[in-house]
C-alpha cells in the first residue's frame, strides 16, 4: 500500500491503517522527538500528543509531498510547544543575548560518527539545541525559526552562530578525549 493510499484509507477509518501509519513512522518520529527533549520519558510524550495531532488533521494532508514531512513538520511543532509549556524547559529555554559566548569560525578537523553529533548537540542548552536542530537538522530558515519560537531573526541567527561555536569547541576537546564525557554547558 503507498502511502496516499495508507492516508486514505486512514481517513476512512480504518484502524489496521492506523496502525500501519503509526509503525511506518514512529520510530523515526521518536528520533526527531528526542532532538528536542532532554529525556526519553519526555521525547515519548512529545510523540504520543504528536501522533494525536497527525490522526486529528489527518484530512489536511494536501496528499502533495511526502507524508513523512508532514508528520515531522507537526512533531516537531508539538516538540517546540512542549518546551515552550513545560517549566523545567522554560527557565534554560532563554533566546536572549546576555549569556551568549564568542562565535569560533574554525572548522574542527575531526570525524565525528552521527551517534557521538547527536549527543554532543543533545548537551547544548535547550535554547541552542532547538535552533540548531531547526535550522540544521531540520532546514527550516531562521525567518521561519523566528516566527515559530516568537524571536527575531537576528537572535535565531547569533543562536545557531553561537550553538555552532560551541559545538566546534566541544568537538575539538572531542577529538582528544573520551568520547563519553560531557560537557560544560555555557
Amino acid at each position: 500500500m503507498s502511502d496516499h493510499q495508507l492516508v486514505a484509507a486512514c481517513l476512512k477509518g480504518e484502524r489496521t491503517a492506523q496502525k500501519q501509519l503509526y509503525a511506518q513512522h514512529a520510530e523515526k518520529m521518536l528520533g526527531v522527538c528526542y532532538r528536542y527533549t532532554k529525556s526519553m520519558t519526555d521525547a515519548e510524550d512529545v510523540l504520543q500528543e504528536g501522533f494525536i495531532k497527525v490522526f486529528k488533521n489527518l484530512h489536511q494532508f494536501k496528499f502533495e509531498g511526502d507524508i513523512g514531512a508532514w508528520i515531522r513538520r507537526i512533531m516537531v511543532n508539538t516538540a517546540i510547544n512542549f518546551l515552550k509549556s513545560n517549566s523545567k524547559y522554560q527557565a534554560e529555554l532563554s533566546f536572549t543575548d546576555t549569556t551568549l559566548h564568542p562565535v569560533s569560525n574554525d572548522d574542527p578537523e575531526v570525524t565525528l560518527n552521527t551517534k557521538d553529533l547527536a549527543q554532543l548537540i543533545r548537551q547544548l542548552p535547550p535554547g541552542y539545541q532547538t535552533i540548531f536542530n531547526m535550522h540544521a537538522v531540520e532546514g527550516f530558515s531562521h525567518v521561519e525559526i523566528g516566527k515559530m519560537l516568537g524571536i527575531n531573526e537576528g537572535t535565531s541567527r547569533s543562536q545557531y552562530a553561537r550553538a555552532r561555536g560551541l559545538l566546534i569547541t566541544w568537538i575539538k576537546r572531542f577529538s582528544g578525549e573520551s568520547k563519553t564525557e560531557t560537557y560544560a554547558r555555557p
